[in-house]
């Protein structure tokens, strides 16, 4: 029996070194099965076959391809004529594959078996096109290779439609690979399953060969791919973020984040192509039955573009060479009939179109707020504008954000990519500003600075202002841009990290953006746009909520509203009126809920006592619903807490069951510490994050010469607020209000303090306070608040 080529030895040799170790040694087994098995028995009136004629060993799929994973499956066909000992064959020709520690993917079939098979399963049909002899009879192999491709040819129109179905349902399941933190390599939209596909339809001879780059792109990635199964040792083709760097560093590049770049660009590019090849396609295949040719009308669009079919292309008059505005006019045509630029008018577009002159001429302007305002329909369009190199020779700034991923766990798409979505979401608020113009290019632009070193606010607005020069907006309209670009996340901050009805809160926002409501209205729309293009969990219906709060707050200071309403009032009248005292027993604790946007606010009334709001953070906590805001009131002896609340897992709260907790815990009977601390010890997944907590007092921020704002930063954990809160009161400290955020695995909680004296809080209790505030946060429960 010759010697195996292990997996682990297999995966340090090079590509081509492991194709032909691998065809070395299963031609070896061949033989040896061949040898050791039944000789074929002659028909009647037949000459026996020579040894080694009538069966032949081919790889298909990756092996066939001459690009085997390490620890991938080999793919093996065994074809034969039909004779019957060939069983016996396939029993000793895989079992020592097995036996060597290889996974195996096989069978045994006829040319006329395979070609069935091929015609019937589209997956198996595509992985039989990459065919590819290794041993035996070479004859027999070739024949298989030339019935599978007639056999595809023939199938395309049936096969193909589901081919198509089962890449686009992709898209759904695992994503797009130019826009994932931790792509799948194979399966993703633009994978390596793609590159392959792509074959699959020029073999169709539907479509031309794939272009080059499309080629450089698939051929990356199956470099990438292999590092990292080499490096994991596994046939795993995700590339998880604690494996980044390590493939970076063995492919030469600078570091994780040029890695995850190259794989986005190579990702889009080969989705780009794709999406292109299927048009291509599918217009193949709604022409196929016709035998008369039949002359397509041409709509005109706008000025040196018009319709043709299902896309757009250059009028028989146009001059791609002279008309600097012919792009973007094209472009804007396109969107506004939701279609496509033909890829022969972007090639000879990107050929022969003049650079634009400096300052833009209006023309040029209106043209791209053209294109911009068609919204969702423009995102393909810029795509293909940035796929040619069109878009960034428009705006030069734009390859600093090409693919440039984003760490945070919010973002969902790379920044360039954000960018447009951001841009597609404002056009469907430019009825809601006095300036749609601004609007659409503010959002387009605000995270522009993330191309360069440093804040990418303070150098987004340096980008801005050229930039928007540029276009050839006026001077004021170029400070209103750059305005946005500078508070573009301002509203968001402060609405979810400070007290909106705190009058402080208020004159922040009033001395940030001056005494300007139509400013005021393009940053609630843009912070709209940038959360609805970030992600879900970025934008909640609470989160829009507060921001819309904290507008009518702003703007009636500026004297364009009435003022609006608190944003968290009590639910129930009961929960605010003091109850008669019972002798001995504990006073009653009243509890009411009602639904808010996102989830539902809990109204506290019980009479008042150190550590009560913390109490109540507790039971909540308990009772696995989470706490973005809260506010507390103490008017007569008696304390009324609003909390806005959103359960963990879909359970509404139940007021019974809340109140009878807070009395519990008032009374002692429910050792709340210990029961949370269990809690988290359940969901041990919280607060792994290994960076310290951070605490930091805003004091300029809060009214009043005896209060305080201090904002905790750490890694969330059940009952953190819980235990934050009980660390205050445990120094003698009020909390008179509070906003809660999580982001990601980080939990930014803000307190607005008061000494029950009414003193303001001094430098040694502010110490005491950091300290147990920090401890509370690693995790380290507060002494008890005395009842």
């Amino acid at each position: 029996m010759p010697d195996s080529p292990d997996p682990v030895t297999l995966a340090e040799l090079g590509r081509p070194e492991r194709v032909a170790a691998l065809d070395t040694w299963l031609g070896e087994l061949l033989a040896a099965a061949l040898a050791g098995a039944p000789a074929p028995k002659a028909r009647r009136g037949q000459t026996p076959a020579p040894a080694g004629t009538g069966v032949s060993l081919v790889a298909v799929g990756s092996l066939g391809r001459r690009e085997p994973a390490p620890y991938g499956d080999l793919d093996l066909v065994l074809v034969h004529d039909g004779r019957a000992e060939i069983g016996a064959v396939a029993d000793a020709l895989w079992y020592p594959v097995w036996d060597a520690g290889h996974k195996l993917d096989h069978s045994v079939r006829t040319v006329a078996e395979a070609v069935q098979v091929a015609g019937t399963d589209v997956k198996a049909g595509l992985g039989l096109l990459d065919v590819r002899h290794v041993a035996g009879d070479a004859e027999l192999s070739a024949r298989l290779r030339t019935a599978t491709l007639a056999g595809w040819r023939q199938h395309a129109a049936r096969l193909l439609p589901e081919l198509r179905d089962i890449r686009r349902g992709r898209v759904r399941t695992v994503g797009e690979l130019g826009f994932l933190l931790e792509p799948d390599l194979k399966e993703a939209y633009g994978g390596l399953r793609e590159g392959q596909v792509l074959r699959a339809l020029s073999t169709a001879q539907l479509v031309d060969e794939p272009p080059a780059d499309a080629g450089e792109a698939y051929a990356f990635l199956v470099d990438v791919r292999d590092e990292l199964r080499r490096r994991t040792r596994r046939a795993s083709d995700v590339l998880v973020r604690q494996e980044q760097r390590g493939v970076a560093e063995a492919l030469g590049l600078a570091d994780d984040d040029v890695l995850l770049r190259q794989v986005s660009l190579a990702g889009r590019r080969l989705a780009f192509v794709a999406d292109e090849t299927w048009r291509r396609v599918e217009a193949a295949l709604v022409r196929r039955p016709r035998t008369r040719y039949r002359r397509v009308r041409r709509e005109p669009l706008a000025e040196g573009v018009v319709r043709q079919g299902d896309e757009v292309v250059l009028a028989r008059d146009a001059r791609p060479a002279v008309d600097a505005g012919l792009v973007l006019r094209g472009a804007a045509a396109a969107a506004r009939a939701d279609l496509l630029l033909s890829p022969y008018t972007l090639k000879v577009l990107a050929v022969h179109a003049p650079p634009l002159p400096e300052p833009w001429p209006s023309e040029v302007r209106w043209s791209f707020l053209r294109l911009l305002a068609s919204g969702r329909s423009a995102v393909p369009v810029i795509e293909q504008l940035d796929q040619e190199g069109l878009l960034s020779r428009m705006l030069p700034e734009w390859d600093r954000v090409r693919s440039l991923p984003q760490r945070h766990p919010w973002h969902r798409f790379t920044v360039d990519r954000h960018l447009v979505e951001a841009a597609a979401a404002a056009a469907e608020l430019t009825r809601d500003v006095d300036r749609p113009d601004l609007l659409l290019v503010g959002a387009l632009l605000h995270d522009i600075g993330k191309g360069w070193p440093g804040d990418h606010t303070d150098v987004g607005v340096v980008v801005i202002r050229e930039t928007a020069t540029r276009m050839g907006f006026t001077p004021d309209d170029v400070d209103v841009l750059v305005a946005m670009v500078r508070c573009h996340l301002l509203l968001p901050d402060v609405a979810t990290h400070r007290d909106i009805d705190d009058p402080a809160t208020i004159d922040r926002v009033v001395d940030a953006i001056g005494a300007d409501p139509a400013l005021l209205q393009l940053l609630h729309a843009l912070a709209q746009a940038d959360g609805a293009a970030t992600s879900t969990s970025a934008w909640s219906p609470w989160k829009a909520h507060l921001v819309a709060a904290l507008v009518g707050r702003v703007a009636a200071r500026l004297g364009s509203t009435t003022v609006p309403e608190p944003v968290l009032e009590p639910s129930d009248p009961q929960a605010t009126a003091p109850a008669p005292a019972i002798p001995g027993q504990t006073q009653p604790v009243t509890v009411g809920i009602e639904d808010v946007p996102d989830g539902q606010q809990v109204t506290f009334g019980a009479p008042d006592r150190p550590g009560l709001f913390s109490l109540c953070s507790g039971v909540l906590a308990l009772n696995q619903l989470d706490v973005r805001a809260a506010r507390v009131t103490v008017e007569g002896g008696h304390t009324t807490a609003v909390f806005a609340v959103r359960p963990r897992f879909g359970r509404a709260p139940v007021p019974e069951i809340l109140a009878d907790s807070v009395r519990a815990a008032l009374e002692g009977s429910l050792p709340l510490a210990d029961r949370l601390a269990q809690r988290e010890k359940d969901y041990s997944q919280d607060g792994k994050r290994g960076a310290p907590p951070r605490v930091a007092w805003f004091d300029a921020e809060a009214t009043g010469a005896a209060a305080s704002l201090v904002e905790v930063r750490a890694a969330d954990r059940a009952g953190l607020l819980y235990r934050l809160t009980a660390a205050l009161a445990a120094e003698g400290l009020d909390v008179t209000s509070a906003t809660v955020e999580t982001l990601g695995a980080d939990a930014v909680d803000a307190f607005y303090l008061a000494d029950p004296s009414g003193t303001p809080v001094d430098a040694d209790q502010r110490s005491r306070a950091e300290q147990a505030l920090l401890a509370a946060a690693a995790g380290v429960a507060p002494d008890p608040v005395p009842r």
